[in-house]
């Protein structure tokens, strides 16, 4: 078969990419590397982790490297070794040139949003933030400017009004394995079509979705309830927003991170007192109240909102504005 002829390499390190990775094994395509992250240790117990990738790759034993450097020689003579006709790139690192222009058919990536709309590190994380009622994924050629190169397809996917960003991942992953599994099938019938992402633009400004720090998860309580709600499920279940918590009788200070929210039509007025409630711990925002049903307080572990009202509501607990 065509597919199995066609030799293809693949390139990334979390679970976003391995289950890519699997949908391209279940159509029997030929892959004769997988690049990913070196293991290194995690957690408390620094004990060595490999990536989500490599651990599929093992599964399927397939032939697996990990570079540290992309530019290394030796790497670069290993990758042409390979005879590659096409790099799958999916979460992975940025490129050199040497690296992506390597196979004759080209380097293609997915990206989780509609090229050219948030290109970035974080696109989905960043489309709820936005408060995006629509988002979805691209297959494009690698270029030399990040995300910019010709689109190949694009899939959209609605979001609901109370989905994290780790829920619509999920199911953007999946919508991205039928993507790519679409997409090689082009390349390698020679039907594929490319679309200049300026072709595509239906803005004058651009939404970028830029790498996101500890520091811009701080939540802003002088905002509006539907932007804050959008923050918090937009950040969650990571990097996580989070937000200082006043013990107004013990004069402490803790930080608490948010993963579930609603939105609530109760006004706040201005006000700084967190309320419980059984529905959820309420608290207030420049108009109306948040509705928070899974929250974790600094040194505790991640809880409901019943677990956490039964251990702090004898606290008289408010934020700052």
């Amino acid at each position: 078969m065509i597919e199995q002829e066609f030799r293809i390499v693949f390139m990334g390190t979390p679970e976003f990419a391995s289950t890519i990775l699997e949908g391209l094994l279940e159509h029997h395509y030929t892959i004769v590397g997988v690049i990913t992250a070196p293991d290194k240790p995690a957690g408390r117990g620094q004990k060595i982790q490999e990536s989500s990738v490599k651990t599929t790759a093992l599964n399927h034993a397939l032939n697996i490297l990990q570079p540290v450097n992309l530019k290394d020689s030796e790497f670069i003579q290993e990758l042409e070794d390979l005879k590659a006709d096409l790099f799958v790139v999916v979460a992975f690192r940025m490129l050199p040139e040497m690296v992506w222009n390597m196979p004759p058919k080209g380097t293609i990536n997915l990206h989780a949003s509609l090229l050219p709309e948030y290109r970035g590190a974080a696109p989905i994380n960043w489309a709820i933030m936005q408060g995006e009622t629509v988002t979805g994924v691209t297959t494009f050629f690698i270029e030399q400017e990040i995300d910019t190169g010709m689109v190949i397809e694009r899939e959209t996917l609605p979001i609901s009004e109370n989905e994290t960003a780790g829920e619509l991942h999920d199911r953007l992953m999946y919508l991205g394995k039928t993507l790519v599994q679409k997409s090689v099938k082009q390349i390698i019938e020679g039907t594929v079509q490319r679309t200049p992402q300026a072709a595509l633009v239906e803005s004058n400004i651009l939404k970028s979705a830029p790498k996101i720090f500890k520091p811009d998860c701080q939540i802003n309580w002088k905002e509006k309830l539907t932007q804050i709600h959008n923050f918090c499920r937009g950040l969650s279940p990571y990097p996580t927003a989070w937000t200082n918590v006043y013990f107004t009788e013990k004069g402490e200070i803790k930080t608490f991170k948010l993963f579930k929210t609603t939105k609530t039509d109760i006004p706040s007025e201005n006000k700084t007192a967190i309320v419980f409630t059984k529905e959820g711990i309420l608290f207030p925002c420049q108009d109306y109240y948040l509705c928070v049903t899974e929250l974790q307080p600094e040194g505790k572990k991640r809880m409901t909102h019943t677990e956490f009202h039964a251990g702090y509501s004898h606290f008289a607990l408010s934020i700052e504005k």
